[in-house]
């Protein structure tokens, strides 16, 4: 029986569906071979090493995060730090592995697609109204906020809504 035949693109998307449901610990080129019905081996074709897929998630990441935060300020001109800070809460909440890998590790730049990192983060700085000091901020926040949030480290009956927006208006004053 002959080998079945597999795209990166299908690796990405599998690797993606193992990340999503069952964590970064479960995501290895065993799993990945099995998810997709081929041998690990035949993976090695595709991609040298785990490293390179986890990198072509970290560039799908970014480039979802990308659209989405663009959308999320072109859509509220009138407070796109607010926008911003409600859809990357949304994004991380709704992708927590993947979000966690793009941000827990040192971002590999120089493997990343041309321009990609700063596509990313440029609608934060247009939120932050060009200024790449407040947009480093605004990201510290978004990102310390959502990571507490992730691993459970605030009481479980706090309601952060009222911190997210308390942290936004701090940040949004001049």
């Amino acid at each position: 029986m002959p080998a079945r035949k597999v795209s990166r693109r299908e690796i990405v998307a599998a690797a993606r569906a193992i990340l999503e449901t069952d964590g970064p610990d479960a995501l290895t080129m065993r799993a990945l071979g099995e998810r997709l019905g081929i041998r690990a081996p035949s993976l090695y074709h595709h991609f040298p090493d785990k490293a390179s897929v986890e990198l072509a998630l970290i560039a799908t990441g970014l480039l979802e995060q990308a659209l989405t935060f663009e959308a999320a300020v072109s859509s509220a001109p009138g407070e796109p730090l607010r926008a911003l800070a409600t859809a990357y809460r949304a994004y991380a909440r709704r992708h927590p592995h993947l979000y966690r890998l793009i941000t827990e590790r040192p971002l590999p730049r120089e493997r990343l697609p041309e321009g990609l990192e700063a596509r990313a983060v440029a609608p934060v700085v247009v939120a932050a109204g060009g200024d790449p000091d407040r947009a480093r901020a605004v990201r510290a926040f978004a990102h310390g906020m959502v990571v507490l949030e992730l691993t459970g480290r605030f009481p479980p009956d706090a309601d952060l809504d009222p911190a997210w927006r308390a942290g936004i208006a701090a940040l949004a004053r001049r």
